[in-house]
């Protein structure tokens, strides 16, 4: 099969034939039609990222769309033919989506959405996982409450805000100016993120706060959502890795969560429950209640070096995906 293999940190990837993977116990062996490129991607291709770090020579991708060509021992949730998607590898040592196939856990995957392609399929799995581990099973989202989503224009944060408004929450969301048209498309009140805390915090919540607040951004957006969450609301970050000042959290007797997407594949634990949350995805794109935006750009394996410049030089518009579809 072809592949994209990059074989020195930094360095370019380079198009090669390599033995086509078989499947092991637990494991399915999919033919990958679409490779989605996050930015910790090209963060892994740099070896900047301590925390999720991939030996070389490596082939890289951690989000995948695809049919399953064969099966493994002892599965039996799947069938030959299935249309399915995950996050799956491309970290930890685990082959990932940028080559014609790849041999994966059975438990990281779900049956693909109905009436999503396959490019759209492979822009969900880490940008919804990240999402819903942090709003439900972290931050208990429910009906009513008033829900802050740091970055709602993102990745992660345009699924945040249609999980938190499936939920039945009120939802504002930060960006900058240029996309408070998609932000406000998707059903959030938006809100400027150059306007200081204090003041959108009186001006939308009469200066208690809200109830819940994601932020997808880090560094001094942290900061500021421990000024902005009311008296025992919850906090949640999928970028808390720097240092923070908790007493403005603790004055308000609220509480504050992590999300580390990574950690079943690094750990193996709780694999499973990642496709039971993709299977909620598929429930709320089937629902009419999710879409998921994607460049309009399309990659080849002989281009993913254009598609990871497109992510560090910040011209992405959307998800970035690559087309794999092997012969």
């Amino acid at each position: 099969m072809k592949a994209a293999l990059l074989e020195i940190y930094g360095g370019p990837f380079r198009i090669t034939d390599i033995a086509r993977p078989q499947p092991g116990e637990g494991q399915v062996l999919v033919r990958i039609h679409a490779s989605g490129v996050n930015p910790l991607d090209t963060k892994i291709r740099a070896g900047v990222a301590d925390h999720a770090r991939h030996p070389l020579p490596a082939i890289l991708g951690m989000d995948l769309a695809g049919t399953v060509a064969s099966l493994g021992p002892g599965i039996t949730r799947f069938h030959v033919g299935d249309e399915v998607y995950g996050m799956t590898g491309g970290v930890g040592g685990h082959q990932g989506s940028l080559a014609e196939y790849a041999a994966v856990d059975a438990d990281l995957l779900a049956l693909k959405p109905a009436g999503l392609t396959m490019r759209e399929a492979a822009a969900l799995p880490l940008i919804f996982i990240t999402a819903w581990e942090g709003l439900v099973d972290r931050a208990h989202v429910s009906a009513g409450q008033a829900a802050l989503i740091h970055g709602g224009g993102g990745g992660v944060g345009h699924v945040a805000i249609q999980i938190a408004k499936a939920f039945g929450a009120e939802v504002f969301a930060t960006d900058s100016e240029p996309k408070r048209a998609f932000v406000e498309r998707l059903g959030a009140a938006f809100i400027d993120r150059a306007e200081p805390v204090t003041d959108y915090v009186g001006r939308l919540t009469a200066g208690k706060g809200f109830d819940l607040i994601y932020d997808t951004v880090g560094g001094p957006t942290l900061d500021g959502s421990f000024e902005a969450v009311r008296r025992f609301g919850h906090v949640v970050s999928a970028l808390g890795w720097g240092t923070h000042a908790l007493a403005p959290l603790s004055f308000r007797a609220a509480t504050y969560s992590g999300v580390f997407t990574l950690l079943p594949l690094l750990t193996g634990e709780g694999r499973a429950h990642h496709g039971e949350i993709l299977e909620e995805a598929r429930r709320l794109v089937e629902g009419g209640r999710l879409v998921v935006n994607v460049d309009p750009r399309r990659f080849t394996l002989g281009t993913v070096e254009d598609a990871h410049r497109a992510i560090t030089e910040h011209t992405a518009q959307g998800k970035i995906v690559v087309d794999v579809v092997s012969g």
